[in-house]
This record gives structure tokens, sequence and C-alpha cells, in this order.
């Protein structure tokens, strides 16, 4: 019965799950953030991209 008490109050376990949903957490974030940074900067790209074949096409 000790055992079973002992293993109901150790909290190390729930504290490592805690810290990998933190984890997870961050790189959600992280991977939201790069997906709409690339988009932006695609759409940029390609802007620059138009203005200097119209450049080059005027020429």
């Amino acid at each position: 019965m000790k055992f079973f008490n002992k293993l109901i109050r150790d909290e190390q376990g729930a504290t490592a799950i805690e810290y990998g949903l933190i984890a997870a957490l961050i790189a959600v974030a992280a991977i939201t953030a790069m997906t709409t940074l690339g988009e932006t900067l695609e759409e940029t790209f390609n802007e620059v991209d138009s203005e200097m074949q119209a450049g080059i096409d005027a020429n």
C-alpha cells in the first residue's frame, strides 16, 4: 500500500509531461510563424521578379 501512495504523490512524471506540452506548443508556434513568414517572403520575391521582368522587357 505504501508503494501506491508514494506513486500517487510522485509528481516528477507530471512535470516531464508539462515540459513536453510546453515544448510542443512552442514548436507549433514556431512552425506557424515560419510558414507565415515564408508566404510573405514568397509574395515579396514574386513582386520583385515581376518588376525586374517588366524592366528587362521595356529595354
